[in-house]
C-alpha cells in the first residue's frame, strides 16, 4: 500500500488555483457591503435617532432604550434585505479567539404562531455563560450570570445570515471577562490624558484618538498534507522535523511571486475583508517559504482590534476552500522565521495632526518631541508589562528568532531624533526650540530614475519599539494575538506618563515658569529617566542583553514569571487609578495566563507522546527490522568477517536506531511523570512555571532524537509529512 504521506502530497501538487469571482462594482463601491456603517444608519434610522446614535459613537455619550428601539428596527429592516435570519452578540473572552451565540428574528406571537423581530433590548445586552468562560476564579460553575453590552462604537456587520453585534462581555459583578471592555477603558484614559497636554499646543483639539495599523503574519499548508500531521492538527505548531535543505537561506521568497493557489486565496479573502469593512491594502511573500503578509490601512483602535479578530476568522473560512489550512501560531517550523503581527501605533487629534509626526515650525516640533518622550516614559517605566502583554506560550518561541525582535522591550528611534533629544538633555536653555527636517531629497546617478525621498530615520528590525517616522512600531506582537492585550498596556502606559507630565508642567507654571519653559525643563528631565528604554544597536546581540540587565530593563524570559509583571504595584497602581482594571480583574486574568500556559504545554507534550510512541518508534523499529534481515541475509551468502565488512553501515543504523527509540522512549517516561509532578500543583502560578521548567525542556530533548531518526529512516516508511513537504506544496 503507498504510504499516505505520498498519496496527500501528490493531490497537493495536483490542485490548481480556483476561480474567484469579483464583484461586478469597484472595491470602493461594494466596501462596506455588510456592514452597518455611516451611510446605512443615515439610510434606515430617523433623522434624530441617526443624530443620537453618531453623537454616541463621536463624543461617547449613551443611548437611550427609546432610540435602541429605533436602532433595533433600522438594522432588522437592513439585515432582513440582505437575508439574514440571526443575530448574535459577538465578543472577545480570554480565549484569544471571539464566541458568538446565534438567536433567530423570532417570538411568539401569542396566536399560535411566530413573528419576526428585533428589539433594541436584544441590541443592546444578552447572557452569555460568564462561567463557561476563562475567569481566573472571577465566577464559580454555579455562578452563571455574565452579560454581553453592544459596543456601538464598532459597526454590527453580517456573516452569511446572521447579524453580528461586537460587544463586551463583564460578570455579574462588573469586572471585565474580555479584552474589549478594558481595551475601550485604556483608549479613554490616553484621550483624556493627550487632550490635556495638547490644550498646551492648540486651542481647538477635543479629542485624541489612538490609531492602529497592523500587519498579519501566517502560514499556509495544504490541507491534506496538514491532515496528516496530528502535531499541527493539535497544536497549531511542528513538534518535531528536521531543516528542509533549502528553507529560506536563499532569500527568493521574500517579495517573490505569489503561487496561482495562494493568489486565488488572497484575492477571495480581500474581496471578504472589503465587504466588511475592513480596509485591506498589502498583501505579499514573507521571509519564510509558504508565509505570507495581509496589512490594512491604519483605523481607530479599537475598530483595528476588531477587525483583526475578524479576518482572522475569516482567513480560516477562506482559507479551507481554496485547500489550504492557515497556520497563525508565532513559530509552526523550527529553523526558520515564525510569524509576528507587527502593531504600528499612533496617537491624532479630531483636527487631524498625527501627535507623533514631526511638524513644520519649532513648536509643532516641541509638540512632536513632547509626545515622543512621553510615550517613551510610558515603555521605560512599564517595558516589563508591555513584554507581558505580548508574551505567550506560543509567542515565546518567536521571540529573538530571525527576523523576531528579542524578548527585551527597547527602542530604537534613528539618529535625527535620538540627536535632538540629546541637544535638550545637555542644554541648559529652557527657551529652546528644536528644528526637525522631513524627507530629505537623494539624487540616484541611474538613467531615467527619478530623485528618492528618503526618511529621515533608518529601520531597525531587532528593536521591539521602532519609531518609523510618525508612528511606533511594536513589532513584538504575535501572530495568533489578541491586539487587545498589547494595546491595552500601551495606551494605559501612555495615558499615565501624559497624565503625569501634565501635572508636574501645570506646578511649574503655577510657580511663574513660562508654558515653553516649563515643558522644556520637564521634558529634560524626561528625557535623562527614559534613557535607558533607547537603543539603536543589534538587539540579538549578547552584549545588549547584558547591557540591558545594567540598564535595569525587564531580562527575564521564562513565560510564566514574565506574566508576575501584571501584578506588580506599579502596573497595579497605574491601572486602578486610570479606571482600566482593578487589582481584582488583574489577579483573575494572570490566573487564566497561567492557566493557558499550563494547558498549551500539557496538550503538547501528550500529544508528543503519543506521536514518539505510535508513529515514530514503531516507523524506526519496522526500518531497523528490514536492517536487521539484510545482515543476516548477507550472513547466509558470506563468511561472517566479510558479511560484517559488507554490512557494517546497516550495523551501525541498527545500533543508532536502537539508541534513538530508546532514548525517545526513556524521555516520554520522563515527560509523563514530570507532568504528573506538575499536575499535583494547585497552585496555578506555579504549576505553569513547573511546566516550563521541567515538561517544556525534556520536549526539546525528545524532539532532538526524533529528528535525527528521520534522517536515517528510509523515506518510504517515515509516515508524516517533511519539512520539504510542508513548506513548498503550495
Amino acid at each position: 500500500m503507498t504510504n499516505l504521506r505520498f498519496q496527500v502530497v501528490a493531490k497537493a501538487f495536483e490542485k490548481k488555483p480556483l476561480e474567484v469571482e469579483m464583484p461586478k462594482e469597484t472595491p470602493a463601491e461594494f466596501f462596506g457591503k455588510y456592514v452597518f456603517n455611516r451611510e446605512k444608519m443615515y439610510k434606515y434610522l430617523p433623522l434624530k435617532v441617526y443624530n443620537k446614535l453618531i453623537n454616541v459613537i463621536d463624543n461617547g455619550t449613551q443611548l437611550d432604550r427609546e432610540s435602541a428601539d429605533a436602532v433595533a428596527a433600522g438594522m432588522f429592516k437592513w439585515a432582513k434585505e440582505l437575508g439574514v435570519t440571526h443575530y448574535t452578540h459577538w465578543f472577545q473572552p480570554l480565549t484569544e479567539g471571539t464566541a458568538e451565540k446565534h438567536d433567530a428574528f423570532v417570538e411568539h406571537n401569542w396566536k399560535g404562531g411566530m413573528i419576526e423581530e428585533f428589539e433594541g433590548k436584544l441590541l443592546m445586552q444578552q447572557e452569555p455563560d460568564a462561567s463557561s468562560f476563562p475567569n481566573g476564579g472571577i465566577r464559580n460553575t454555579f455562578e452563571a450570570r455574565g452579560y454581553s453590552a453592544w459596543d456601538p462604537a464598532s459597526p454590527v456587520f453580517i456573516i452569511d445570515d446572521t447579524l453580528c453585534i461586537p460587544t463586551v462581555f463583564i460578570s455579574y459583578t462588573g469586572e471585565s471577562l474580555d479584552y474589549k471592555a478594558p481595551l475601550k477603558k485604556a483608549l479613554k484614559a490616553v484621550n483624556k490624558a493627550a487632550t490635556e497636554v495638547c490644550s498646551y499646543f492648540y486651542d481647538d483639539v477635543t479629542k485624541v484618538q489612538s490609531n492602529l495599523g497592523w500587519e498579519q503574519e501566517y502560514f499556509l499548508v495544504d490541507e491534506g498534507i496538514y491532515s496528516a500531521r496530528p502535531d499541527l492538527l493539535m497544536t497549531g505548531r511542528t513538534l518535531m522535523g528536521h531543516d528542509s535543505a533549502k528553507n529560506q537561506q536563499m532569500d527568493d521568497h521574500y517579495f517573490g511571486s505569489i503561487p496561482g493557489r495562494v493568489q486565488a486565496f488572497m484575492k477571495e479573502l480581500e474581496i471578504k475583508a472589503l465587504e466588511l469593512g475592513i480596509p485591506c491594502k498589502t498583501r505579499h511573500n514573507e521571509v519564510a517559504p509558504n508565509q505570507y503578509e495581509l496589512a490594512p490601512v491604519f483605523e481607530e483602535t479599537n475598530l483595528a482590534v476588531d477587525h483583526n479578530m475578524l479576518i482572522m476568522s475569516t482567513m480560516k473560512k477562506v482559507a479551507r476552500k481554496h485547500g489550504f489550512r492557515v497556520l497563525l501560531h508565532e513559530k509552526p517550523f523550527a529553523g526558520i522565521n515564525g510569524s509576528g503581527k507587527h502593531n504600528n501605533w499612533s496617537l491624532s487629534t479630531n483636527t487631524g495632526i498625527v501627535l507623533h509626526s514631526p511638524g513644520k515650525t519649532p513648536e509643532e516640533n516641541l509638540r512632536f518631541i513632547t509626545f515622543v518622550v512621553e510615550t517613551l516614559m510610558g515603555v521605560y517605566r512599564h517595558n516589563g508589562l508591555l513584554k507581558a502583554s505580548i508574551m505567550s506560550a506560543t509567542n515565546a518561541h518567536r521571540l529573538g528568532a530571525n527576523e523576531a525582535p528579542p524578548a527585551i522591550i527597547s527602542s530604537f528611534l534613528g539618529t535625527q531624533l535620538s540627536e535632538a533629544l540629546d541637544i535638550i538633555e545637555k542644554s541648559t536653555n529652557d527657551e529652546l526650540l528644536i528644528n526637525i527636517t522631513g524627507k530629505q531629497h537623494m539624487e540616484l546617478d541611474i538613467p531615467q530614475i527619478p530623485e528618492l525621498l528618503v526618511d529621515n530615520t533608518d529601520r531597525n528590525r531587532t528593536s521591539p519599539f521602532a519609531f518609523t517616522g510618525n508612528r511606533f512600531e511594536f513589532r513584538a506582537v504575535g501572530s495568533e494575538a489578541n491586539c487587545a492585550s498589547a494595546m491595552i498596556a500601551l495606551n494605559a502606559a501612555v495615558a499615565e506618563a501624559l497624565t503625569d507630565f501634565k501635572a508636574r508642567v501645570d506646578a511649574l507654571i503655577e510657580k511663574g515658569s513660562s508654558k515653553l519653559a516649563a515643558i522644556i525643563h520637564i521634558l529634560r528631565d524626561d528625557i535623562k529617566t527614559c534613557k535607558p528604554i533607547r537603543f539603536d544597536g543589534n538587539g540579538y546581540s549578547d552584549e545588549w542583553v547584558e547591557e540591558a540587565a545594567k540598564r535595569g530593563l525587564d531580562v527575564e524570559k521564562s513565560c510564566p514569571v514574565i506574566f508576575e509583571r501584571y501584578l506588580d504595584e506599579s502596573s497595579i497602581k497605574m491601572f486602578e487609578s486610570l479606571g482600566i482594571m482593578t487589582r481584582k480583574e488583574l489577579e483573575a486574568r494572570n490566573e487564566v495566563k497561567w492557566e493557558t500556559y499550563t494547558k498549551k504545554i500539557q496538550i503538547e507534550a501528550r500529544v508528543l507522546g503519543d506521536l514518539s510512541m505510535n508513529h515514530i518508534i514503531p516507523v524506526a523499529t519496522h526500518y531497523q527490522s528490514k536492517l536487521i534481515k539484510n545482515v543476516t541475509n548477507m550472513r547466509e551468502i558470506f563468511d561472517k568477517e566479510k558479511a560484517d565488512s559488507l554490512s557494517a553501515r546497516n550495523i551501525k543504523l541498527i545500533e543508532e536506531i536502537a539508541l534513538r527509540t530508546q532514548a525517545i522512549e526513556d524521555g516520554v517516561e520522563e515527560l509523563v511523570n514530570a507532568r504528573k509532578v506538575a499536575n499535583k500543583i494547585e497552585d496555578e502560578h506555579k504549576k505553569a512555571i513547573a511546566y516550563h521548567d521541567t515538561v517544556a525542556p525534556k520536549m526539546e530533548t525528545i524532539r532532538y532524537e526524533i529528528d535525527k531518526l528521520e534522517l536515517i529512516v528510509e523515506d518510504d516508511l517515515w509516515t508524516l509529512p517533511k519539512y520539504r513537504e510542508l513548506l513548498f506544496c503550495s
